[in-house]
């Protein structure tokens, strides 16, 4: 797995690429701005690039930004994006331009080694790995008269499970319930969200980009 490591605070920035290279991974390069991030991943075609949300100069959605360019150049890189803050905006921003291969953590996230880990190889093997604290500050901003109002308390768990990239074995086992059980619910999500079956689009990124979407219009 080669990786490219956006971040403008140089001890985060340097102490990630210890822990990756500790797990033999290969760190190409690592860049402080926008600019040097777009570059490293011109020169290097990584698979897997990790880019901070706020970087120099305004600090507000440059690595955003960046991001969704560094994917315009090369469709196929993985991208985690580490924030220091929920920011459910730039969430969905990021999802809008396309789910797979895409994570959204809190920093703090880095700390628990092996969560960390785990999520940068579901992203890096073609799934979604969003945070679960921003996945509970989106179930609370709900309003009546929605589609996600349809859902069963146990169908907005899975769903939520859902957003943070687990799959049916590994919701399975976060509710203690049947892989048979969770299948059920999730055609259940399907038919209360209107998602037919169809050869042109995924459901199950859909539905969680629904879930998304629609808790980003309440922020």
């Amino acid at each position: 797995m080669r990786i490219v490591i956006a971040e403008d605070d140089a001890l985060l920035r340097e102490g990630l690429a210890l822990l990756l290279r500790a797990e033999s991974l290969d760190v190409v390069a690592t860049a402080g701005d926008p600019n040097g991030f777009l570059e490293a991943i011109g020169v290097h075609k990584p698979d897997v690039a990790i880019v901070d949300v706020r970087m120099p100069p305004t600090h507000t959605d440059e690595g955003i930004v960046a991001a969704v360019e560094a994917r315009r150049r090369q469709p196929d890189l993985a991208v985690l994006v580490l924030s220091a803050y929920v920011e459910q905006a730039f969430a969905t921003e990021l999802l809008s331009h396309g789910s797979s291969r895409l994570g959204y953590l809190l920093k703090e996230r880095v700390g628990r080694v092996d969560e960390f880990l785990s999520a940068l190889h579901r992203v890096a093997d073609g799934g979604t790995a969003i945070d679960p604290d921003v996945v509970a500050q989106l179930l609370v901003r709900t309003r009546p008269d929605t589609r996600l109002d349809r859902l069963s308390p146990r169908e907005r768990d899975v769903l939520a499970l859902m957003a943070e990239g687990l799959g049916n074995a590994a919701i399975a086992e976060r509710l203690f319930v049947t892989d048979g059980a969770v299948h059920k619910h999730i055609r259940s999500i399907f038919a209360k969200l209107d998602l037919a079956p169809t050869d042109r689009a995924d459901r199950r990124v859909t539905a969680v980009l629904h879930f998304l979407e629609d808790a980003n219009r309440r922020v």
